[in-house]
């Protein structure tokens, strides 16, 4: 087991990384849980590890009731966030009830949200068992619920007390839910991290065939990369923006089709290569620096094209994204691969320049 620390300036935490952790989650997390928790997952993760982790709490003398809810981002949304707080009250669980977030990125972004709201602040721990939640949503506190006209637009910056990442629960993944967490590993190195970058490229095989080391490895460096930059800028007024390389194009694919019909990892390897002719648009970025970027999302078995929709309907999209300031689209573009930039954005006909070949 490998732990990092991240020091938000709100609150730091560790992460805990390895195998076979869910088994020895009573003693691991004990230092960081209340008296009575309340397990929250979804249909798919329940009858995987749910079990797994009942009896490892019990072992500590840790009183437990589960809320299971549906399973998929379509479910991220207000109804399910009450869902989360009838059982809560139904079970009459306090301020200090710890609220345990068993699953994927939606089970932990809405019970993050859940944990901010339910009586002004309840502690809460994420045990992600998606690759995507590993190494990019379950660390740094963003917590939130969809809107039909925009992604993640409600929700708190909210830190956990713990991260618990199980390499096995990897095990488990659907190959495209493989591919879509592989999407926001490919980011890092993009954002920040060409040495990175190149080590993907040359491992990216043995990944997606799950080999252990490697995948260790991968979620490590990721969270040490997040951690880092959260500790700089908690609540993204600057460099945390960079880590949403490629969603602002992801978020407007994701709004226009429907939540979960594109995964979001999926419609984040799209938004990456739309990012990518964006940067070569505004001069920053050569054809060949892309091309590289495409064929690393290939062979991550993720999509590169993007659906073909109308130009306005990108731009409706875009102009609700979180990072638009005083009504001017901002994009994550790059200088080079393995090095991000806040670019504003107030002439849509780049824009319509980097989109149109897809159009």
């Amino acid at each position: 087991m490998r732990t990092l620390n991240v020091a938000a300036p709100s609150h730091q935490y560790p992460i805990f990384i390895g195998e076979n952790l869910l088994s020895q989650a009573g003693s691991i997390l004990k230092p960081y849980l209340t008296k009575k928790a309340a397990i929250i997952t979804n249909e798919t993760i329940a009858p995987l590890y749910l079990n797994t982790l009942q009896t490892a709490l019990a072992s500590e003398d840790i009183d437990c009731f589960n809320i299971i809810l549906p399973d998929g981002e379509q479910y991220k949304n207000w109804e399910t966030l009450n869902l989360i707080f009838d059982g809560l009250m139904e079970n009459r669980a306090e301020r200090k009830t710890t609220l345990i977030a068993l699953g994927g990125g939606v089970i932990g972004d809405i019970v993050g949200f859940a944990a901010a709201t339910y009586q002004r602040g309840a502690p809460f721990i994420q045990i992600p068992t998606t690759l995507l939640s590993q190494v990019d949503s379950s660390v740094g506190g963003k917590t939130a619920i969809n809107h039909p006209l925009g992604k993640n637009m409600i929700g708190a910056f909210y830190q956990p007390q713990a991260v618990l990442a199980d390499l096995n629960t990897l095990s488990t993944l659907p190959s495209r839910e493989l591919s879509a967490g592989m999407a926001e590993v490919i980011k890092y190195g993009a954002l920040g991290d060409s040495a990175f970058l190149s080590w993907l490229e040359q491992n990216i095989s043995e990944l997606m065939q799950q080999n252990k080391a490697l995948l260790a490895d991968a979620v490590y460096h990721c969270c040490k990369m997040k951690a880092d930059i959260v500790a700089q800028d908690e609540t993204e007024q600057g460099i945390r923006a960079w880590l949403n390389l490629g969603h602002t194009f992801g978020h407007a694919i994701e709004a226009e089709m429907g939540y979960g019909v594109w995964l979001h990892g999926e419609a984040v390897a799209a938004g990456m290569v739309l990012a990518c002719r964006l940067s070569e648009a505004l001069g920053r970025l050569n054809a060949n620096d892309t091309d590289r970027m495409i064929s690393l999302i290939q062979k991550a078995n993720l999509p590169t094209t993007p659906p073909k929709f109308a130009f306005e309907k990108w731009i409706a999209h875009m102009q609700h994204d979180k990072k638009v300031s005083s009504g001017v689209m901002r994009f994550i573009a790059l200088n080079r691969l393995g090095e991000a930039n806040i670019t504003e954005i107030t002439d849509t006909a780049v824009l319509k320049q980097a989109i149109t070949p897809y159009l």
